[in-house]
């Protein structure tokens, strides 16, 4: 066997025309931890970064700097590590290799320490995650800040019943909590998501909203399931709750769901009521088009929801007075995103008979 790390785990590289000189950077970064003379590598992500951070320890030494079109990379060393930083419009990550761990975590704080920015929240907007399952670095977490109107601005977008049981649900706070699972159902284009965004600004005082943008990955893949389970450490008091929302899961929810996917709905509700949402202020919102009869008798048992509303169409008489003019509206109501197209003239035939027709998804 080889005496030296470096002879069992050479480096090479093969470099064409279609490398950028970031590429090379990435590359060089490599060198010490695959030889084996700074075995230990820590990595931070940083979403949004300060313009004035450098994102460099004192004392370090650059010996690379490149730009290419989307980033920048930085490769500097000192005594026993080695820093890159690759660096986004707005974000940044920031990887030390270094000759034991305490060092590599040292320095890592060292180069990190206070370089995110936390922009000021505008009243109107809240702040929500956004999770996904990127190839380069698996699961991954980004923020962005997003409008939500207030309820008292959009509560009449609901018919009365589903504004009443939105009323109370606005309203939960964490001493409130009975349940893990809140199920939004009902057709398309009734206000579901615009809902949630407003819920995820009446609750942001004691819980932080997430999204997973794609939620049929999320639980056929235990280690990404896990990562969110445990979520993210950073930014988040203490006994702080947190609402993960899976949009248009009809498949994973649906009555045939145990068939079609496996353990994927057993894990859902694992996370809500089982052992893996134990000792996590974990909530799971779940929106769906099925019908409530449709649904998998799991999801729907009594004493696992925190709420389950069916989000329908308003009346005739709702929408009607929403839209200032019955022209357009047919005898059964409309929902709101066809009252919007109305709005903007965009409809101009009925609604029955547009809903119910085969072009219904244009606009829905």
């Amino acid at each position: 066997m080889p005496s030296n790390p470096h002879e069992s785990l050479p480096i090479r590289f093969t470099v064409d025309d279609s490398d950028s000189p970031t590429d090379i950077v990435d590359g060089l970064f490599l060198g010490r931890f695959t030889a084996g003379e700074q075995p230990y590598a820590h990595s931070m992500n940083i979403d949004r970064v300060r313009k004035d951070a450098s994102l460099l320890p004192p004392g370090a030494t650059v010996l690379r700097a490149a730009r290419d079109d989307d980033r920048s990379a930085t490769l500097a060393e000192g005594d026993g590590w080695t820093v890159l930083v690759s660096r986004w419009k707005r974000g940044a990550d920031v990887s030390v290799t270094a000759r034991d761990p305490e060092l590599a975590e040292q320095i890592l704080k060292a180069a990190t320490d206070g370089a995110r920015a936390d922009p000021e929240p505008q009243p109107e907007n809240v702040t929500m995650g956004f999770w996904y399952a990127s190839q380069r670095r698996g699961p991954y977490r980004t923020t962005r800040q997003i409008a939500a109107a207030t309820w008292a601005e959009v509560r009449q977008n609901y018919t009365a019943p589903v504004a009443e049981a939105l009323d109370g649900l606005m309203k939960i706070t964490p001493e409130d909590i009975a349940g893990r699972l809140l199920l939004l159902h009902g057709p398309p284009g009734t206000g579901k998501t615009s809902a949630l965004r407003t819920l995820a600004r009446a609750w942001r005082d004691w819980c932080q909203v997430d999204c997973v943008l794609d939620p049929e990955r999320l639980f056929h893949d235990v280690g990404y399931l896990m990562d969110i389970a445990i979520g993210e450490e950073e930014g988040t008091a203490k006994g702080r709750w947190r609402l993960l929302l899976l949009e248009d899961c009809d498949e994973l929810i649906g009555g045939d769901a145990k068939h079609q996917a496996g353990q994927a709905l057993s894990r859902l509700l694992n996370l809500t009521d089982g052992l893996l949402g134990q000792g996590r202020n974990v909530l799971v919102g779940v929106t769906t088009n099925e019908d409530l009869e449709r649904l998998h008798p799991a999801v729907v048992r009594p004493g696992r929801s925190l709420a389950r509303i069916e989000v329908g169409p308003l009346s005739r008489s709702e929408a009607v007075a929403w839209l200032g003019t019955p022209e357009g509206v047919g005898r059964d109501g409309a929902t709101l995103a066809e009252l919007y197209a109305l709005r903007r003239g965009a409809l101009p035939a009925s609604i029955p008979s547009a809903r119910g027709g085969a072009d219904a998804g244009l606009y829905l």
